[in-house]
């Protein structure tokens, strides 16, 4: 999704969010359970922002007029090269419904585990959900 993409790219999160639907499902790389919802969306891609280094989409997959779409992607993480994959779906108002994130290699998702576990209380204050 191009619009995405070039949102991402800007570094423009306030428009990355304000193209997620409100009950967007978010699946994560690292956590079983995906997230539902834009604010909770929204502060683990702002949080994302920040530990992701050097990123850059490399590749978008996907029919422009069609619902499915992949974006692939290298990126850092500390001393750790990663690899990975956006997969968007849209839903009939052109709105991302679903989220996906895949990454590899393995150390890389464990450095991104330890990154983003590092500021989960603040994504979930951020959210407006109590942390664990």
């Amino acid at each position: 999704m191009r619009a995405f993409r070039e949102a991402v790219e800007a570094h423009d999160l306030d428009a990355v969010v304000a193209l997620l639907a409100e009950d967007v499902v978010f699946t994560s790389p690292v956590v079983f359970k995906p997230y539902t919802g834009r604010a909770v969306t929204g502060a683990i891609l702002r949080a994302v922002a920040e530990v992701f280094e050097d990123f850059r989409y490399v590749r978008e997959i996907g029919d422009a007029d069609g619902r499915d779409h992949a974006l692939v992607f290298t990126a850092r993480v500390g001393d750790r090269r990663i690899e990975g994959c956006d997969f968007l779906h849209l839903d009939e108002d052109g709105r991302i419904d679903e989220l996906t994130v895949m990454v590899r290699p393995l150390s890389g998702a464990q450095a991104l585990a330890a990154a983003m576990g590092a500021r989960f209380d603040r994504i979930a204050r951020e959210a407006g959900e109590t942390p664990a």
